[in-house]
């Protein structure tokens, strides 16, 4: 692709030293730059993409993109004068990369319909309900979310760590999609994503809501601004590209932030519910250990759904997908018989068994509300001690830990305090702040909770202590497999660990 046709892309940019040349490809990785690639320099949390530049140009880079502070601030360095390159300057490299990278791979996203699910949980479950439906009723999908990627009858799992990838493999994606005939794609469109501009160009058709509750501060620095970065995605449906489609917000209206999220939304809001009145409605909810049921009411008619999903969140996930498919024309027969057939989603809810006489269940609940729903839903189906083995993640929004604490402290029979991907911090600090929030709830140590590092001897501890009767909940992993020491990423996966201890036991 020209140089000059790619700038096209930029709304606002200035070019210096200008010349007409071939880009292959675009990247934002100093160590992978060759000639004929446009170099993105980026801010980042630990480095600035922008003292690579010098890698970039040394490897062959063809061109650079750079944000105008950093021209500006070694104008007079002699830096700028040194490259003979051109040099793009943009007010904002993130927004220009997912703008370059949307033209560069030809607009994926409006040769797509494109569905972005966003909240602070229950993200991923909505969007393997959502893709169960679609596919039910004959329709070939695509999707990108924590646990997989999906394009038509291929998946394969998300080992990147990353909720949603960086704009130019967003669109790389999308790309491949429409080469694969997708009809519709699905997005975890997570706050960050949203803020960072990774999810810039997608072209939204339907935006999804599931809940909200207070996370990611460390990054957002307020709710506010966290509600504010997830309402970005309802304003982009009306700023998306028209595909001759009515664009549509799906959203919670028992969840507070409803009101402000229907305010930014186009005109068309089909919204979901069990307290308050909405489009789509369950009424007769009824939970079991094996999953829950409810009458689905919608301005269709109404239909009974039996899900093998556990917990009333999955009722809302389920409504969540119900009031999607209908947006899309989809009949409620069809999103019944796609929900009855969803046996589960891989470290949502997932039941270990080897025979051992108490129950095993690993789930990602990573947040204080995650946790809350997950322990509410289980205290009253377990018949002995309910046994919770958790952590918080170093390096991110330090709330957790106090909301983690107090959930833990409130609902849990026993707690047992464990890593979860410390990263640079002191595993035994972390430790320490969520037992600090304990205490305050009453729980001693030793009698009610112990504190164990090392994850493996933490599950090992929970297994040999329970009984017959007891639940061991393992939370914060769910599907991951790897975990964050340091700067290491290290072999990990609950649901492995726990076979491999129970195993060991038995024997």
């Amino acid at each position: 692709m020209k140089l000059s046709s790619l700038l096209e892309a930029l709304p606002s940019k200035d070019v210096l030293c200008f010349d007409e040349l071939d880009i292959k490809t675009i990247c934002y990785d100093s160590r992978q730059a060759q000639p004929g690639y446009l170099f993105v320099a980026l801010p980042g949390f630990h480095v600035d993409g922008h003292d690579f530049i010098p890698d970039a140009v040394a490897r062959g880079a063809t061109a650079i993109v750079a944000e105008r502070r950093w021209v500006e601030s070694n104008q007079d360095s002699g830096r700028i004068a040194q490259l003979t390159l051109p040099l793009v300057v943009v007010n904002d490299s993130r927004r220009a990369l997912a703008e370059l990278s949307a033209a560069f791979y030809d607009h994926p996203g409006r040769k797509l319909r494109v569905i972005g699910v966003t909240g602070t949980d229950g993200k991923t479950t909505t969007i393997h309900l959502i893709n169960a439906i679609l596919e039910e009723a004959g329709y070939r999908t695509g999707l990108l979310d924590t646990v997989d990627f999906k394009i038509g009858e291929r998946w394969w799992e998300n080992e990147t760590r990353l909720t949603t990838q960086q704009s130019l493999e967003v669109q790389q994606l999308l790309a491949n999609m429409v080469q694969e005939k997708v009809d519709y794609a699905i997005i975890e469109s997570t706050s960050h994503a949203l803020a960072l501009e990774r999810v810039t160009g997608c072209e939204y058709d339907v935006g999804v809501f599931t809940n909200l509750s207070a996370d990611h501060l460390d990054f957002h620095g307020t709710q506010q601004e966290y509600l504010r970065a997830k309402a970005r995605l309802f304003e982009m449906l009306s700023e998306a590209f028209p595909k001759g489609i009515e664009k549509a917000s799906i959203l919670n209206a028992d969840d507070q932030a409803f009101t402000a999220l229907r305010a930014v939304s186009p005109p068309r809001v089909i919204s979901y519910s069990i307290e308050n009145d909405s489009s789509v409605r369950a009424k007769d909810v009824q939970l079991s250990e094996k999953g829950a049921s409810f009458t689905a009411t919608t301005p269709e008619g109404e239909l009974r759904i039996l899900l093998k999903l556990a917990g009333i969140f999955n009722v809302y996930n389920s409504l969540a997908a119900i009031a999607t498919g209908l947006s899309q024309g989809i009949k409620l027969i069809t999103a019944k018989q796609a929900l009855e057939s969803v046996e589960g989603v891989p470290g949502r809810m997932e039941r270990i068994d080897i025979g051992q006489p108490f129950s095993v269940i690993v789930d990602y609940a990573h947040t204080a509300n995650g946790l809350q729903k997950v322990l509410e839903m289980l205290r009253p189906l377990v018949k002995g001690k309910l046994v919770v083995v958790f952590g918080c993640a170093g390096e991110r929004d330090r709330g957790r830990r106090w909301g983690m604490g107090q959930v833990a402290g409130r609902y849990a029979d026993f707690s047992v305090l464990t890593n979860e991907d410390p990263r640079s911090e002191d595993p035994v600090s972390i430790l320490e702040e969520i037992e600090s929030s304990m205490a305050t709830t009453g729980r001693v140590e030793g009698r009610d909770y112990v504190k164990i590092a090392d994850r493996r001897q933490a599950i090992r501890f929970a297994f040999e202590m329970a009984a017959s009767g007891d639940l061991v909940l393992l939370a914060g992993k769910g599907h991951e497999k790897s975990i964050i020491v340091g700067n290491e990423m290290l072999p990990w996966d609950d649901r492995l660990v726990a076979r491999e201890i129970l195993q060991e036991l038995k024997a």
